[in-house]
């Protein structure tokens, strides 16, 4: 499976402490994307733009839209913009895919939640693969992951990632993965300047 597929079974499992987001979810997902379109050769990065190879046809018909999304033209999409453009609803995609494919279940015991829907992974050799690829902490994986929240990822320290940790010395990917890292915290910023705003109207309207 893609990377953001692995990525979206193993937020299915998040520390109990701390769900993971829809909306941050959905910033990671878009980051993997990009990343496995650079693996592939599809895109580069030129400093904090994404720059299109020759326009591709991915097997995997979710990492397919994506490249069909890029944009051609110049002055190419810089990655934070990329982010929240695509990453719009982009776990919601996910989960429908990964339904329709018959890797994820419907079930109360889930700690991942859309609505009123909960959903687990079924074992699968595709989940089996994710989580093999979880415990031997790969790199990208790890550090897409630190960015959401979920520990035991090889980039789990304060500050995110480094292009010094193992497995993060193609500066295109790093980039990627800083722009995930700093696109969260801006949502999370978002969402504190909203909490605080609608405490402060509620505080207005009961008066002293």
């Amino acid at each position: 499976m893609t990377t953001a597929k692995d990525l979206f079974i193993i937020a299915m499992d998040p520390q109990p402490e701390r769900s993971v987001g829809q909306g941050d979810l959905s910033l990671a997902l878009a980051g993997a994307e990009l990343i496995d379109l650079i693996d592939a050769g599809a895109v580069t990065v030129d400093e904090d733009r994404i720059v299109p190879g020759e326009p591709s046809a991915p097997q995997d018909g979710l990492l397919g839209e994506a490249a069909a999304l890029l944009t051609r033209e110049s002055p190419h999409e810089r990655i934070e913009d990329w982010l929240w453009r695509r990453g719009r609803d982009l776990a919601a995609a996910y989960q429908a895919a990964l339904e329709e494919d018959g890797e994820l279940t419907r079930k109360r015991s889930g700690r991942l939640s859309f609505g009123s829907k909960r959903v687990e992974p079924v074992d699968t050799p595709a989940r089996r693969a994710a989580a093999e690829r979880w415990e031997e902490r790969e790199p990208v994986l790890a550090a897409l992951a630190s960015a959401i929240g979920v520990e035991g990822g090889a980039s789990d320290v304060e500050g995110g990632p480094s292009d010094e940790e193992p497995g993060l010395d193609d500066e295109a990917v790093t980039v990627v993965v800083t722009a995930v890292h700093d696109a969260v915290m801006e949502l999370e910023a978002v969402r504190q300047r909203r909490t605080i705003e609608n405490s402060a109207f509620a505080n207005l309207w009961r008066g002293p």
